[in-house]
């Protein structure tokens, strides 16, 4: 069997809107974030620590991540306190690497020094959009171009480049999500994040949906455009490293609109395994019948789909299926399938005609 890649994974410590300079028009951070007082140096040991004593945790290939708000405009004192903290961890070989995230307007070469200083290996930066109406519109304070300058000075200091965007905002469209994912591909960011808008109670996006001025997209079409995006950047090589907002009692209680569900990505997962197993059907079996589809076994059920919803699709147009796991299909290298026909033995309506 081929080496399974290890899996990547972060310490998070959230700061709720803590730097950030403007109140975006979808922003709720303690909502999305579950948190409602800023960490101490303490506290980021005290994460670290706890992450360390977990048997199954790997710190090389872990990285301390810092969230929420807008890590390189809070007060300079308190971030280098924070990240000396972290950076204990770091010298002493436990912990891979430190992780930030931050606004593409609150980087400059004498932040990146200091981040270089202590350890920060990846910079996350909050593009939402690479439109500058749809920017002005939801008050980001920034523009496109910031995006632009930001991210060429972390790529050019040897950083870890992640950039973050959003679907379903106000003002924007499909076409103009697909016009940020080449904008934000062009940059060559190692990792991308994707999040549909979720509209939550508090936000002025909350107050535009009351009015009918916003219509929020939901998530059964906002998964069919993530899909969408989701291939399009693992065509350019790009891993997404996040897909939807994490599953919280905090969004879930406090969403009133928008584009959420536990499990987002699966969807996505589910819609670009449905597309490729009806093509391998379409090509090689084009007159129906019945069939098993080989997937990788961590991906039965994102080939089956939510509720086995593919299932029930390639039925209605002629494909009785059955998925089942194949530990020759390497997963590591991205979805994949191998379909054939159902062995008579094995058919359905074979164990019918037998019976009689």
């Amino acid at each position: 069997m081929p080496e399974k890649k290890k899996k990547h994974s972060n310490i998070s410590l959230f700061i709720p809107h803590n730097g950030c300079p403007h109140r975006c028009a979808f922003c709720n951070q303690r909502t999305i974030s579950g948190a409602v007082s800023q960490p101490t140096a303490d506290d980021v040991r005290r994460a670290v620590n706890t992450a360390l004593s977990s048997p199954n945790f790997d710190g090389a290939e872990a990285e301390i991540a810092f969230f929420g708000g807008s890590f390189t405009a809070i007060d300079r004192e308190y971030m280098i306190q924070l990240l000396k903290a972290a950076h204990e961890y770091i010298v002493s070989g436990q912990v891979a690497g430190i992780r930030v995230s931050t606004r593409p307007d609150a980087i400059d070469d004498d932040i990146l020094k200091i981040l270089k200083q202590y350890g920060v290996t990846s910079i996350e930066l909050g593009a939402q959009s690479m439109r500058d109406e749809v920017l002005l519109l939801n008050k980001r304070g920034h523009t496109a171009q910031d995006v632009i300058d930001a991210s060429r000075l972390i790529k050019a200091c040897g950083f870890s480049l992640g950039l973050q965007m959003m679907t379903g905002l106000y003002g924007d469209d499909n076409v103009g999500a697909r016009y940020t994912a080449r904008q934000i591909a062009a940059l060559r960011p190692d990792t991308v994040r994707i999040y549909p808008t979720v509209v939550l109670k508090g936000t002025e996006l909350a107050g535009k949906m009351r009015s009918g001025e916003y219509l929020p997209q939901g998530y059964e079409d906002a998964a069919k455009l993530c899909a969408q995006l989701l291939r399009f950047f693992e065509q350019k090589r790009i891993n997404v490293i996040k897909l939807g907002l994490h599953a919280s009692d905090g969004v879930e209680g406090e969403m009133v609109g928008g584009a959420y569900h536990p499990a987002f990505r699966e969807l996505c997962e589910g819609i670009l395994y449905f597309n490729l197993i009806k093509r391998e059907l379409a090509e090689n079996y084009p007159d129906g019948g019945e069939y098993i589809v080989y997937v990788p076994p961590t991906d039965v059920s994102k080939a089956a789909g939510q509720k086995k919803s593919n299932i029930v699709r390639l039925a209605e147009e002629g494909w009785n299926v059955r998925i089942k796991g194949d530990d020759h299909i390497d997963g590591n290298q991205g979805r994949k399938c191998k379909v054939e026909p159902l062995p008579q033995s094995d058919s359905p309506s074979q164990s019918r005609r037998n019976r009689h």
